[in-house]
């Protein structure tokens, strides 16, 4: 009798021991992914601090350009805006196609792309942007590690107990994949 109350003991401290550890675990990696998409929204807010400067200098020189500096304001108010994964990842790609539709203009004007305000606020604007792509691809691989974690047996069913549900990818725009049209 004695050896199986610790055999029953034992067995009740592993399945104990390997909740908690599930339990930890699933924890651990949903928070490693609400971190990585923080990263993406200070990389995001980042860009969208510079975008005022950036219009200001190329209206300066395209003020006629109305169009494309409703567009940048609008794309960057939807993106600050946004509550989802999937809304942020929709404003973003308006705001890149509208950023990119203002950085074509610079090529009309000779004396903007020379000016070093420009030419400056263009290169931390790039650099933003490289901050943003490595920011959405950490961010990715810890949401696709989440989810496999969520997904796997005999995590899932724990999973499914305690309310971890699959978290959204970031994603281009359907339309990332082409260049936009700028004309003058």
């Amino acid at each position: 009798m004695k050896k199986f109350i610790l055999a029953l003991v034992a067995v009740v401290v592993l399945i104990g021991s390997l909740f908690f550890s599930t339990y930890n675990g699933l924890v651990a990696a949903n928070e490693n992914v609400t971190a990585q998409w923080s990263q993406v929204e200070n990389q995001l807010q980042r860009r969208n601090d510079l975008i005022p400067n950036l219009v200001s200098t190329v209206k300066g020189y395209a003020s006629h350009e109305e169009k494309v500096f409703r567009d940048v304001s609008d794309a960057r108010s939807r993106l600050a805006g946004a509550k989802t994964v999937a809304e942020a990842s929709q404003a973003n790609g308006e705001l890149g196609n509208a950023l990119s539709r203002l950085l074509a203009i610079s090529e009309a004007y000779p004396e903007l792309k020379a000016n070093t305000n420009f030419i400056r606020l263009q290169d931390e604007l790039a650099g933003t942007e490289n901050r943003i792509a490595v920011a959405r691809r950490d961010y990715n691989a810890a949401a696709q590690q989440f989810n496999t974690k969520i997904k796997s047996f005999p995590t899932n069913v724990l999973a499914g107990m305690m309310g971890f549900g699959s978290r959204d990818y970031f994603k281009a725009d359907e339309g990332a994949q082409k260049a936009p049209k700028v004309s003058f």
